[in-house]
């Protein structure tokens, strides 16, 4: 089928009812078409400038450090306390979507990420920057799954890979690029700036998106479990912060950088987790789960999802490892990295929505399983790397990675979604988000931990730290490479299509 383009955004018929009943139906919305377009590119800018703020800070920790006097493990917080916010406010998503209608979770979403913003801006010390880091991150996990159940809602099934081409755009191009685009701003002007260009952005999106955002949903007074709140907030608090004390410091168990050490953050993240999950599965017999994980119960969404935490674990793994390969054995500028991850950003963002389309027309599997080659092929180039690889190798084996990635996350994304039923979509988009932070931690941790393991053991060798540390990134590589080849095997599990009957049936 295809699909008729104004600007960068498909043609999107008015949503009808489908009548279903239940959680989060939606009720008939007569909106005209530009309209919806206008709203969808909306609701698409916002998530862009919001994500981007994940990891836009990357590049700026020394003048942030110099600036504030802090030290190297209190900086790093400002990042992975935003992860680690996310991690704890998108399980709640699902409960809210519920309880509110969308446009009030809009205008909360964006007033949240405003205020960041501006805090952050003005910030004349740690604490005060790291409080707007908080309510940055907080908007920021309101937006991105309402954003997804916003798309399910008003694009019909047999257009959603090209809307989720541009979202894909949103969720993984954005931390690519976030570290070149603060190298280029930190090169004229003050980390403030990385706030103050931003801020007039998510103003007007706030404006825009107050007037065309209609009241879709169904509120319903669901009774807030503050008990599953309790262990949430403990479960994925506590895995995030171990995992990123374990990304931060190579598997040792001291301290993370805010106090607490990894291993027992992450042993008291793991058991609360067991206890959120086992509540979960009793509290939606009575339909009143925080997050409901029925989701899992459809195939499709099962596979879709593991298959798009290992995406976002190398994602996330090669953004934080490739940095360090290039300045500390290679001796490139910062500069220099943040130019050489960019080719790889942009054509990921270049072929998102043709994916989006060849999604449409074609279903998932056409698409993954050569993009599960294509990733593991860039692994597999980035375990050869040593003390004298040519930059344009590097250059190469990560635009051939984007590539791969490009080819699996739009149609993971919108496979694993269009299983549902409406009625869960809001819990779907809420444990998709939700997994995607905590493996970018763990993609972080892995790479990072396998490194200093390797580069350990080839120091007590005798070799140089330049050598010790290239022979440790090797090793994480090579890991990955055989994980990717993991993933080519489980890409021929995912079906063609996923939509069907079951996406438009109530569950009971």
């Amino acid at each position: 089928m295809s699909v008729t383009h104004t600007g960068s955004l498909p043609q999107v018929p008015a949503p009808q009812s489908d009548g279903v009943a239940g959680t989060g139906s939606i009720p008939t919305v007569d909106l005209d078409p530009k309209r919806v377009r206008t709203l969808l590119g909306v609701l698409i800018v916002s998530a862009f400038v919001v994500i981007l703020n994940e990891t836009v800070l990357s590049v700026a920790l020394p003048d942030l450090m110099e600036d504030l006097q802090i030290p190297a493990t209190t900086a790093q917080w400002l990042t992975a306390g935003f992860m680690l916010t996310m991690a704890v406010v998108i399980p709640t998503t699902g409960f809210l979507l519920e309880r509110l209608p969308h446009r009030v979770v809009f205008m909360n979403a964006l007033s949240l990420f405003t205020a960041g913003t501006a805090l952050a801006a003005a910030a004349s010390s740690f604490p005060l920057l790291m409080a707007g880091r908080v309510v940055q991150a907080s908007g920021t996990a309101l937006l991105l799954p309402l954003l997804m159940t916003t798309v399910l809602t008003v694009v019909p099934a047999e257009r959603r890979g090209s809307v989720m081409g541009l979202i894909s755009v949103v969720i993984s191009v954005a931390p690519a690029i976030g570290p070149t685009i603060s190298g280029i701003i930190l090169g004229a002007l003050s980390w403030r700036w990385l706030f103050l260009i931003m801020l007039p952005i998510a103003v007007l999106a706030l404006v825009v998106g107050a007037l065309l955002m209609p009241s879709m949903g169904t509120p319903r007074k669901v009774k807030l479990d503050l008990v599953s709140v309790v262990l949430s907030v403990l479960g994925f608090g506590g895995l995030l912060m171990g995992l990123s004390g374990f990304g931060s410091h190579g598997g040792e168990t001291a301290d993370s950088g805010g106090g607490i050490p990894p291993v027992p953050a992450l042993i008291v993240g793991v058991i609360a987790l067991a206890v959120f999950v086992w509540r979960q599965l009793r509290l939606q017999r009575e339909d009143r789960a925080l997050l409901d994980l029925r989701p899992f119960t459809q195939r499709t969404f099962t596979i879709s999802l593991g298959l798009m935490i290992v995406s976002f674990s190398t994602l996330f793994g090669v953004v934080i490892l490739l940095p360090l390969y290039m300045q500390n054995v290679l001796g490139h500028s910062t500069l220099t990295t943040g130019l050489t991850m960019l080719p790889g950003g942009l054509i990921m963002g270049f072929l998102a929505p043709f994916v989006g389309r060849l999604y449409d027309r074609h279903g998932a599997k056409v698409l993954v399983i050569p993009g599960t080659i294509v990733l593991s092929l860039a692994m597999w180039t980035f375990s050869t790397v040593g003390e004298n690889t040519p930059l344009w190798l590097i250059v190469a084996a990560h635009v051939v990675m984007s590539s791969g990635l490009a080819l699996l996350i739009t149609p993971l994304m919108t496979s694993a979604l269009g299983s549902l039923p409406q009625s869960l979509y809001s819990h779907g988009s809420a444990l998709l988000n939700t997994l995607q932070q905590v493996s970018g931690a763990a993609g972080s941790a892995l790479f990072i931990t396998l490194m200093s393991l390797g580069a350990a053991s080839a120091a007590s060798g005798g070799a140089t730290a330049t050598a010790a540390q290239a022979q440790g990134i090797h090793i994480a590589f090579l890991v990955a490479a055989g994980i990717s080849v993991v993933a080519i095997v489980v890409s021929f599990l995912v079906p063609k299509r996923a939509e069907g009957s079951s996406a438009r049936r109530p569950v009971h």
